[in-house]
């Protein structure tokens, strides 16, 4: 059963509130440095095209990714960054922006996976597609995206996607970027996936 702070924080991630940066040193550069990488392909579209783009010039070694993944580990540690459970302590995310111009209109949010085995979370879809750092804090985890398993880099799920996220291999922080803040939960496993992936 959920103590009273975790359903206070699950109401909290629910109603859309975001992380508060005013205090928060590491929130700040952590939020800044999304600016930059969101200001540098807020003109590409989520998919396929897009995943290798970004895995072959903002994979490990590029500093906005090195950036956003030393800054996320910092949040986790600081209890910031995904600390809204989900089901158990983990499975959890938190939001850090909701959808603005400084965000280039993408919502930006943490969620933190931990599991040995193949572990699925929420079934859902992206409407505008989904962009997904994949900030591993165990150097075996992966996440499942539409083109198979990522270890450090990213995935980009297209428009109209859906799947369950899975993580396999220890633990890690999936640091997503929705375009509009559009997420839905009413996708089935069952439905058509789109032509493009």
């Amino acid at each position: 059963m959920a103590t009273a702070t975790e359903t206070q924080a699950q109401h909290s991630y629910a109603a859309g509130v975001e992380v508060d940066t005013t205090n928060n040193p590491t929130a700040q550069k952590l939020l800044k440095r999304c600016q930059d990488f969101l200001t540098n392909v807020e003109n590409l579209t989520p998919g396929k095209d897009l995943e290798a783009y970004l895995n072959a010039n903002y994979g490990p070694g590029n500093p906005i990714y090195e950036d956003l993944c030393t800054l996320t580990r910092q949040g986790l540690q600081e209890g910031w960054v995904a600390n809204i459970e989900i089901s158990g302590p983990n499975y959890r995310r938190s939001k850090v922006a909701l959808p603005k111009e400084e965000t280039r209109f993408c919502s930006i949010t943490t969620v933190y996976m931990n599991s040995q085995e193949e572990f699925s979370g929420q079934y859902h879809s992206h409407p505008y597609g989904e962009i997904n750092c994949v900030v591993q804090i165990d150097k075996t985890a992966e996440l499942k995206g539409m083109q198979g398993w990522r270890g450090a880099g990213w995935t980009s799920p297209g428009s109209g996607t859906h799947h369950y996220p899975q993580v396999r291999g220890g633990a890690l922080i999936a640091l997503f970027f929705l375009p509009a803040g559009r997420i839905s939960y009413t996708a089935k496993p069952e439905d058509p996936q789109p032509l493009s992936l």
